[in-house]
């Protein structure tokens, strides 16, 4: 059995040694921001809509870079989806506030880790690697 691709892009924000991290509405995970490409966007195009959606901030679309893609299946069942996760980095303009979407946002240090999904811990892994996250 192929397991179904989930192909999503993600904002990565740190400050101050902690990752901006977002809880949708009626969910009880955190995410990295972002959030799946619709029809045939491209990958700036969906980050630029689901970071205005979510957070109600405009991304500057010359300041994004990418920060690397993370795969990982969504449970640990054999067959389970999997998620792709494209992560960019980018600068923006505007107030940082969580949108009617999203009920709380947050930002997390490696010692949440846990809090978020198998496929944001393996950016939270590389971004502690690298120095970036506390």
């Amino acid at each position: 059995m192929v397991a179904v691709l989930i192909d999503t892009v993600a904002w990565v924000r740190i400050e101050e040694g902690r990752i901006l991290c977002a809880r949708p509405r009626g969910k009880d995970v955190f995410y990295i921001p972002g959030g799946k490409r619709e029809g045939a966007e491209t990958d700036l195009e969906t980050l630029l809509r689901e970071v205005r959606e979510e957070l109600t901030v405009g991304l500057i679309p010359e300041t994004v870079a990418h920060a690397g893609t993370y795969e990982a299946p969504v449970g640990d069942r054999p067959g389970a989806a999997v998620v792709r996760m494209s992560c960019y980095y980018g600068d923006y303009r505007g107030t940082l506030a969580a949108s009617s979407e999203i009920e709380e946002t947050a930002w997390f240090s490696f010692a949440d880790r846990e809090l978020v999904p198998p496929v944001d811990q393996l950016l939270f892994d590389d971004l502690k690697a690298a120095g970036a996250l506390r």
